[in-house]
């Protein structure tokens, strides 16, 4: 068992991160959940098997104190962390004059600075395993859109994705952004028609990591084919 890989998630309480979690944890990995609703997050733990494959840890992750012991807490479950997936984040209705101040706040933290945390947070024990660092973006993050602050914190990850790949270059930890378009989750009040489902981006996910050493898929792109722009 110790030599099992070891699979970190935050954002893991629902959406992608729960899927992500259950593809993972059906391909071999123990995991480290991360995400601020404890109550969801130890279910899940519970569903893949327990402590002794799966950690629910609670983490805001703007909180870099927090990750930190996220973190410490999968290495001293599992003594090693080989996949993690700086996955959370939330969004605002568009337009300048909506949502709060204060929502825009927690939502800059939260995608940008959060991001940026996990892989700071991450990064060590990453070296150390020759391992893989995923960021969810967004096609909002390889365009404006009218109005959208979000737009604006996923562009900056989609930055953050591509500066940590130049950074981790020649020490083995492979780097991919993920950017899904339309995807049917608590994120949308109103998703589209025939928006992509949770698994369809969980099994983007372990395809990335599923490659050989040498491959490092850099950028995943998965929209709904009913998705125009």
């Amino acid at each position: 068992m110790a030599d099992e890989p070891v699979f970190l998630i935050t954002g893991a309480s629902s959406g992608i991160g729960a899927a992500t979690a259950r593809h993972a944890a059906q391909a071999g990995y123990r995991l480290v959940l991360g995400a601020r609703s404890t109550e969801k997050l130890h279910t899940l733990a519970a569903e893949l098997g327990g402590e002794t494959r799966a950690r629910a840890v609670t983490c805001d992750v703007a909180d870099f104190a927090q990750q930190e012991a996220m973190v410490q807490a999968a290495l001293d479950a599992f003594g090693r962390l080989d996949v993690a997936f700086a996955n959370a984040g939330f969004g605002a209705t568009r337009g300048f004059l909506n949502e709060t101040p204060e929502h825009w706040r927690d939502m800059v933290l939260t995608n940008v600075l959060g991001c940026a945390f996990t892989i700071r947070a991450t990064t060590p024990a990453l070296r150390e395993s020759a391992g893989h660092l995923l960021l969810t973006s967004s096609v909002a993050g390889r365009r404006p859109l009218p109005g959208s602050l979000y737009s604006a914190t996923k562009h900056a990850v989609t930055a953050m994705a591509e500066a940590a790949r130049q950074e981790l270059n020649d020490t083995g930890v492979r780097v991919t952004c993920v950017e899904p378009g339309m995807v049917d989750t608590p994120f949308f009040d109103s998703p589209v028609p025939n928006a992509l489902e949770p698994d369809d981006i969980a099994r983007a996910v372990i395809y990335a990591v599923s490659q050989p050493p040498h491959v490092d898929v850099n950028e995943i792109l998965i929209r709904p084919v009913s998705q125009p722009t």
